[in-house]
């Protein structure tokens, strides 16, 4: 019997030699994390932009109400406390009598006196409530208004008379749409079959914009 030794050749005694990790391709690398970013900031972003997206189609026609009307309620009647003690106009106190009777939540945007006539305003997306009332006398008039609620998406889609949190959303809402934007945009351009078209789609699209925005003007 043919020894196993002997048919199976003698091992190399010197150092292995391993073939080199190929790389891959810088198009690849950009390639994929063109797809991560965009991938996960739209869908972060997802709910962002599609209440954006809404907003900004009901933003231009105002007459668009979609059966939710806007409501105008008109008060009037006299505080029973003296509105400016020492000659001065106590607006805190103005300002809670009205909240506790007419249930007003929206912050104060405003408030002023001239002479005997004294006047405070609040505001709140699709919201406002304007008060006006005799220093001397305590008599007042207050008008509320109501926008619905597509007035309240509008205004919010503006950041109107919205609060600090609010505004950093709409901030935090626009970081988004950027790198949606450029990942999208790069992930098209470091596709061979699709630079071309892309670059096509992307410059055609510049120059409607610009010729849209020349017109505006």
């Amino acid at each position: 019997m043919t020894d196993l030794a002997e048919e199976v050749p003698e091992a190399s005694s010197g150092p292995r030699h391993r073939a080199p990790a190929r790389r891959r391709p810088r198009t690849a690398v950009w390639q994929r994390w063109s797809r991560v970013v965009h991938a996960y900031t739209s869908m972060i972003a997802l709910l962002l932009v599609l209440f954006f997206g809404i907003s900004g189609i009901t933003l231009n026609p105002p007459e668009w109400t979609f059966g939710d009307e806007p409501t105008s309620v008109s008060e009037s009647g006299t505080m029973t406390f003296d509105v400016a003690p020492d000659g001065q106009v106590d607006y805190l106190a103005v300002s809670e009598f009205l909240r506790t009777t007419y249930g007003i939540k929206a912050e104060v945007s405003d408030y002023s006196s001239t002479g005997n006539q004294g006047s405070i305003s609040y505001r709140a997306p699709g919201y406002a409530a304007d008060a006006t009332f005799d220093t001397e006398t305590g008599e007042y008039r207050l008008t509320i208004e109501e926008q619905g609620w597509v007035g309240v998406m509008n205004d919010l889609h503006k950041g109107r008379d919205a609060d600090s949190s609010w505004r950093w959303t709409i901030d935090v809402a626009g970081a988004f749409l950027v790198l949606i934007a450029a990942s999208g945009l790069l992930l098209q351009l470091v596709l061979r079959r699709r630079r071309r078209s892309a670059v096509i789609v992307a410059v055609v699209g510049s120059i409607v914009v610009a010729v849209l925005i020349f017109l505006t003007l």
